[in-house]
């Protein structure tokens, strides 16, 4: 007769250093999670991508999520050598989970990760998923995969738990340490030790939540609950445009109020927000129910990039100048400010419509991952000395470095006639533009 396994002392195990953790998916995510949990126990951070794991491993951060320094100093186990995740007992499971391009999930990294992980499982493990999924992704897909290419059976040979990811690339303010996190388990002792693993690292504590379909549902309403109040936002702002009203002057007003919530118009792209909604709404139509609310969303908010070009457009016309050929620069290509990541950028839905006008742009980003750019999307990133004798310049991403730009700096950017000035973020100020002769343009 098999002796059941003692699963409550792992904790123990980890904190004392007789087993290992692992991260298995070392992007944004994975490896601040990794480098996190490398202070208080021995961990193996793997990433099937070589490449990644030879900069780690050089000290290189690719991602600016943690700095080259603590890159140097971790004592992470770098490695693209699968067979190593055989030394861990607690695994964290941090893939991406990207929609196709009909909007439905790409599940094929997690259920990847799945099959890797399954044929290095041993006995006595907890794995824990941190990629966002519609509800019963974990037990219905990655569970069946696991005990396939492991042998093992879950509940018996290892336990399931989940804690949706909630960091967000950039911010050096709201980090693994310092945003509550949401721990569930498949049963009461799982639980408990993903509880206790995970405030080893975060100092704000967990939510431990009723099971793993509500922290996979909570997790994936955050972000639907975002993306709607956006798209409200844009609505707005497509509104204000025809009715010749500032957006963010009316948003200024309206901000007076103690409950009106602070959203603002903008492209919606990454990893989450743009791509969160579609999960929940992918899984209540196997269910039978068609979304509305979040679809309406979703549909406003994917259109705003061609509606920025469609601007662009009229006030080049409204500037006297040609379309076609007109000489436009685009500033910054990355999905969010101050990261490197191009993935699932919605700036590209600007160049590809400026395409249709036979436009095309200059793209200059000093932070974005060029090569990344390149091999996505085709896009060349250009230096910004390039950007001379422009008929129209629209600074679509917010980073710092452009906060810093004076006007006399924009000034050289331009060539003859009118200067016409996109701000998509509203970074610049508008009357300081305005006044300047610019024609100036924002959501």
């Amino acid at each position: 007769m098999k002796t059941e396994i003692n699963f409550t002392n792992l904790y123990e195990k980890l904190i004392n250093k007789e087993e290992k953790l692992s991260l298995v998916g070392l992007g944004y995510v994975g490896m601040p999670i990794a480098v996190a949990f490398a202070k208080k126990v021995e961990v193996i951070g793997y990433d099937l991508n070589e490449k990644k794991i030879e900069l780690y491993k050089s000290g290189i951060d690719p991602t600016n999520e943690v700095g080259d320094d603590a890159i140097k100093n971790t004592s992470v186990e770098f490695t693209a050598d699968e067979t190593k995740l055989r030394d861990a007992k607690f695994h964290i499971v941090a893939v991406p989970t990207p929609v196709n391009d009909d909007h439905t999930p790409d599940l094929t990294p997690v259920e990847g990760a799945s099959r890797i992980l399954g044929r290095n499982l041993t006995e006595g493990s907890v794995v824990v998923f941190e990629s966002t999924v519609y509800p019963g992704v974990t037990e219905d897909v990655c569970i069946p995969i696991l005990e396939k290419e492991s042998g093992l059976k879950c509940g018996v040979d290892f336990k399931i738990g989940y804690s949706p990811e909630r960091i967000n690339p950039g911010d050096k303010v709201h980090r693994l340490e310092t945003i509550t996190k949401i721990v569930s388990g498949m049963d009461d002792v799982t639980l408990d030790i993903v509880a206790k693993v995970y405030e080893l690292v975060v100092e704000v504590g967990v939510h431990r939540a009723e099971s793993i379909k509500v922290a996979e549902a909570a997790k994936v309403i955050e972000n639907s609950q975002r993306d709607i109040n956006i798209a409200f936002m844009n609505e707005l702002s497509i509104i204000f445009n025809k009715m010749g009203i500032d957006t963010q002057s009316v948003l200024k007003a309206a901000g007076t109020k103690w409950n009106f919530l602070k959203f603002y118009p903008g492209l919606v792209g990454g990893h989450c927000i743009g791509v969160d909604p579609y999960y929940l709404t992918y899984k209540a139509e196997m269910l039978g129910y068609h979304s509305q609310v979040i679809l309406a969303g979703r549909r406003i908010n994917d259109d705003m990039g061609k509606y920025v070009a469609e601007n662009v457009v009229k006030n080049l016309i409204n500037a006297d100048k040609g379309v076609k050929d007109a000489k436009v620069a685009v500033l910054g290509f990355t999905f969010k400010e101050d990261c490197p990541d191009t993935r699932n950028t919605r700036i590209i839905d600007i160049v590809n419509e400026l395409n249709e006008y036979g436009i095309n742009p200059v793209i200059v980003d000093p932070e974005a991952d060029s090569e990344e750019a390149e091999r996505i999307y085709g896009i060349q990133l250009a230096d910004m000395s390039v950007v001379k004798n422009m008929d129209a310049v629209v600074l679509a991403v917010a980073h710092e470095s452009f906060k810093k730009l004076t006007m006399s700096d924009v000034d050289t950017f331009y060539g003859d006639g009118k200067k016409v000035l996109l701000d998509i973020k509203g970074i610049l100020d508008r009357k300081e533009y305005e006044n300047a002769g610019y024609s100036y343009w924002r959501l």
